[in-house]
């Protein structure tokens, strides 16, 4: 496994410079002390609670399969309510299976891909999770996950691994936030996913960070014959600086990958989103839809897609800029690659903004013109993105109604 999808080191720094980077930031680094015993997600603090609640994770488990939470530096909360589904924290799965740290840790992402990855390898006790879904299992209802930070300027450093064995099925929520008082930190997260044959996991992730918060998350994802990965992320507050590059490895024969993105880019935001997908399998068909709104930010949308075999591919980046300002702007640069005669590829891009006929025609029946904006927003938001889950639409109805109102 690891040559067919280990992607190339970096040169990173040593995690020790790493390290004395982050000391003269004022970066509070993790403590490897014990962590405290894990609670029920319903223990979890009622105003840290409220929190989780933007990002979509419910402590009270309202139809959830099963529940994370890590807090800063530690695991709060773990805990699977169902038959089929394994969920643990990553250093405790580490200690239980010989055979995840063979098979899967550091695989998909290398530990020296950067200086993030080097410096969450580097941790003492790793923090995280690790989910397992067993050979045949469909779990209906989804499993929700929380990476919170809750002090002020600290280095999150997290490492995932979801495994779905043959058959297997897996509706993921992922809610990444900061605390509404904490303004500043860094969030370094590694995740690691390992589709199976005939499998299914589709993982929504929800970030709401502080406006000097930093987020680099490095992922990695391999899919094997007839594995299905699906992909919605959500950008509510977008923070200071976000940069993500998944990389995804459609290594099985008509294995597939699809990738959604809605963000709202406000001002002194930058947000990078691109990532790289090998269509390595035959007859393998991989998508990346992103969607932009930007309110003064940077928003850049990119992404490549190489088919290295018989495959489909379509890239798909498209913004709407709802106000000028000196630093706000959205650059779209869709990428294909075919290096197989049957590769079939296509990429488009597109950058508009409200017309203003739209919005006197809504005005004209009734609505006011905030209100007529948003629901102009909404539909950019939605266009070409199927199978909506609920928690996925409330989430883009927040991000339209932010961005006509001109927040952010």
């Amino acid at each position: 496994m690891a040559t067919e999808t280990r992607s190339k080191a970096s040169g990173a720094e040593k995690p020790e410079d790493f390290i004395i980077k982050l000391q003269q930031e004022g970066r509070a680094l993790p403590e490897n002390q014990d962590s405290e015993p894990l609670i029920a997600p319903d223990e979890v603090n009622e105003e840290d609670a409220v929190q989780l609640q933007e990002v979509g994770v419910f402590t009270d488990q309202r139809e959830r399969s099963g529940t994370f939470v890590m807090q800063d530096f530690h695991t709060v909360s773990a805990m699977s309510l169902v038959d089929g589904l394994e969920l643990l924290p990553i250093h405790v799965a580490l200690e239980t299976y010989d055979w995840l740290q063979e098979q899967y840790y550091f695989k998909a992402v290398p530990a020296d891909k950067n200086e993030r990855t080097a410096f969450v390898a580097a941790q003492d006790v790793p923090q995280g999770y690790f989910i397992r879904v067993k050979a045949g299992a469909e779990i209906t209802l989804p499993c929700q996950t929380a990476l919170y930070i809750s002090k002020e300027n600290i280095a999150q450093a997290v490492h995932n691994i979801v495994v779905l064995e043959e058959g297997a099925s897996l509706k993921l929520i992922t809610g990444c936030i900061s605390h509404r008082k904490v303004p500043s930190g860094i969030h370094m997260a590694v995740s690691e996913m390992y589709i199976g044959k005939n499998a299914t996991l589709t993982s929504t992730m929800v970030h709401s960070w502080g406006e000097d918060v930093v987020v680099r998350p490095s992922a990695g994802v391999v899919v094997d014959d007839g594995g299905s990965y699906i992909n919605n992320y959500v950008s509510l507050r977008p923070g200071a600086d976000i940069v993500s590059n998944p990389t995804t490895w459609l290594n099985g024969k008509g294995s597939s990958a699809k990738y959604q993105s809605v963000i709202l880019g406000s001002e002194g935001s930058r947000i990078e989103l691109g990532g790289e997908v090998f269509l390595n399998g035959e007859g393998s068909s991989a998508e990346l839809n992103h969607r932009g709104v930007c309110t003064g930010g940077i928003i850049s949308q990119q992404g490549i897609l190489q088919g290295n075999a018989p495959c489909r591919a379509h890239v798909d980046c498209a913004g709407m800029l709802l106000e000028r300002r000196d630093e706000g702007y959205i650059e779209s640069v869709p990428g294909i690659r075919a290096l197989h005669p049957e590769a079939q590829m296509s990429h488009e891009a597109s950058i508009g903004r409200i017309s203003p006929e739209q919005v006197e025609y809504l005005m004209a029946r009734g609505m006011e013109e905030r209100e007529a904006i948003s629901m102009i927003i909404r539909g950019f938001l939605d266009a070409d993105i199927e199978g909506l889950g609920q928690e996925l639409d409330d989430r883009i109805a927040t991000i339209a109604q932010m961005a006509g109102h001109g927040e952010g």
